[in-house]
């Protein structure tokens, strides 16, 4: 009667489980494809066939490659180089330079590049400030597109950073140590043992830099926009602004072709990785350190020094350009003014609505997330190796795919009101709440299923003897001992939706504005000095909350915090 009554739990619970993931994954994929190879049976005249032969589609594509590519080289040049001294020498304080690296990759997109524009150009208040700014006139060297790739590499380079770390905290120690009793120099144990043995990394780190950078819209549509220079992304936006009878089609086609580009590029990736992979057992007990001499000072000069370059002088022209009173203004004693901030947070309807539609939604999504993780990764943890692997994949479809092919996704399925209860939720925030649960799912699910991975079955097996159900179990027995593991799931969500911005660019409407939609509008309608200042409200935010992650993590198990050891 037990075991029955376990059975029947156990497939309501994975019926339902299958359900969700329909929904979230499933659904919206099988929807954009069908929409892409609408009419395709027309051959020349299918809108799959037009968007594929249009120019303007080629231009963009060859931009595409470009901009990432570079990115990509960048983001392995910064990442790797910082990934190998922070992890495998003796500088001191890693868990600052590992924090601090970090934070390109946390801060949105767009605020990034606000932030860049406000450093160069001769409206430039930091530059005006100091007296070197360029004369009147004088173009931005950062609408560019070199300038739209050094970005994006800045941007991926903590992914470069982490897939190489993970991998090099691993090394075994034993063989460096024999290596060195053999007397091997430097110089053979990183040719013989270090690089060998963390290649695959590299690539697994460059193909999540490339993906990345494709997918990317805030940089390219802040940078690109305004001199007409159009990535895919960006294409996509342009057409959706564009009306016609084909314009879901045609904009479903420049997804696939995005998608098509991203599978690609993981294909390749994995084919790579299994040619050049090592088997390692796991963190070593001590970590692997490289006694430096007086080499030490002048590398954590060096290390300083970037990121003075890529992080502190880019947030200092941030926060001047939010005390100036209008761009292009020295900041003196006589200029200083918080107009902006007082005008943004007491004046503008908009920047209360974007602050709680923002935090309502990446708070409902992770409180929502965090209790759908507790079957999913149960279930997922007692599932036969093929159906994990298959489940898996399916939920980390929508996070691989780009934000801006997932919201294209999102309209075509609920664009018409739903079928049976007739209820439209398009163009509410319904539908950005949707979008999230799909999209950050597999953020949520992958340290609940790591700690879920790692619990004893011994007091699992004893209650369920014991007459105890499924649900019984969840809630008495595994919540509790992986309670941290949902906390740190949700507070990444929340982290990575509060400032959300290539998803929500497509999904929202008038009333439904969110932070990375308002920063976007306020500088393409020119009110800089008014986006930089909850820009660097944004920033701070981000700031506290990777703050409160940090001090989260000695009581999680060891890599469910990106950067923490």
């Amino acid at each position: 009667m037990i075991v029955s009554r376990t059975d029947s739990q156990l497939r309501w619970l994975s019926l339902l489980m299958f359900m969700l993931i329909a929904l979230l994954s499933i659904l919206p994929t099988l929807k954009l494809v069908m929409e892409a190879l609408n009419k395709v049976d027309t051959g020349l005249n299918s809108p799959l066939v037009a968007m594929m032969t249009h120019p303007k589609t080629w231009t963009a594509l060859s931009n595409t490659f470009y901009t990432s590519g570079i990115g990509t080289l960048i983001a392995l040049v910064l990442g790797a180089s910082f990934a190998f001294l922070v992890t495998l020498t003796n500088i001191r304080g890693r868990s600052i330079w590992v924090f601090l690296f970090m934070l390109p990759m946390m801060i949105p997109p767009q605020v990034t590049a606000l932030s860049w524009i406000q450093l160069f150009g001769p409206a430039s208040p930091i530059l005006n400030t100091l007296g070197i700014a360029p004369p009147l006139g004088s173009p931005n060297p950062v609408y560019s597109a070199e300038g739209i790739a050094i970005l994006l590499g800045i941007q991926s380079a903590p992914l470069v950073f982490l897939a190489l770390r993970t991998q090099l905290l691993c090394l075994p120690i034993d063989l460096i140590e024999a290596a060195r009793i053999s007397s091997a120099s430097q110089v053979r144990l990183w040719i013989d043992i270090i690089v060998p043995l963390t290649r695959s990394a590299l690539v697994a780190g460059g193909a999540l830099a490339f993906v990345s950078s494709i997918g990317n819209f805030g940089i390219p549509a802040m940078l690109g926009i305004p001199i007409n220079y159009v990535v895919l992304p960006t294409l996509i936006y342009q057409q959706m602004a564009g009306f016609g009878p084909d314009t879901l089609s045609n904009v479903a086609s420049l997804s696939m072709l995005i998608s098509v580009l991203v599978l690609v590029g993981m294909l390749l990736q994995q084919w790579i990785q299994q040619r050049s992979q090592f088997a390692l057992i796991g963190h070593s007990a001590s970590s692997i350190s490289f006694k430096l001499g007086i080499w030490r000072a002048i590398t954590e000069a060096l290390l300083f020094t970037i990121l003075v370059l890529i992080l502190v002088i880019p947030c200092i022209a941030l926060i001047i350009s939010s005390f100036v009173p209008a761009l292009g203004v020295p900041l003196t004693a006589d200029t200083f003014t918080i107009n902006a901030y007082v005008e943004m947070l007491s004046r503008q309807g908009a920047t209360l609505r974007a602050f709680s539609n923002s935090l309502t939604l990446a708070f409902s999504a992770s409180i929502v997330l965090m209790f759908l993780c507790l079957p999913l990764g149960y279930l997922l943890t007692r599932a036969p190796l093929r159906t994990r692997v298959l489940l898996t994949s399916l939920i980390e479809v929508p996070y691989a795919m780009p934000g801006i092919v997932l919201s294209i996704a999102f309209i075509l399925l609920f664009a018409r009101p739903i079928p049976v209860l007739n209820i439209s939720i398009y163009g509410t925030l319904f539908i950005l709440f949707l979008a999230y649960l799909s999209c950050f799912l597999s953020v949520c699910l992958k340290p609940v299923y790591s700690a879920m991975s790692q619990l004893d079955k011994a007091l699992e097996e004893a209650a369920q003897i014991s007459g105890a159900g499924v649900f019984r179990r969840l809630i008495d027995i595994v919540l509790p001992l992986t309670a941290p593991a949902f906390f740190a799931g949700a507070l990444l969500v929340f982290l990575i939706s509060v400032n959300e911005l290539t998803v929500s660019a497509l999904l929202w409407s008038a009333g439904n504005e969110t932070l990375g939609v308002l920063i976007f509008n306020l500088d393409e309608s020119g009110d800089s000095v008014l986006a930089s200042a909850i820009s660097v409200l944004v920033v701070l935010l981000v700031v506290m909350i990777m703050a409160c992650l940090s001090l989260l993590a000695p009581r999680l198990p060891k890599g469910i915090i990106p950067w923490h050891d």
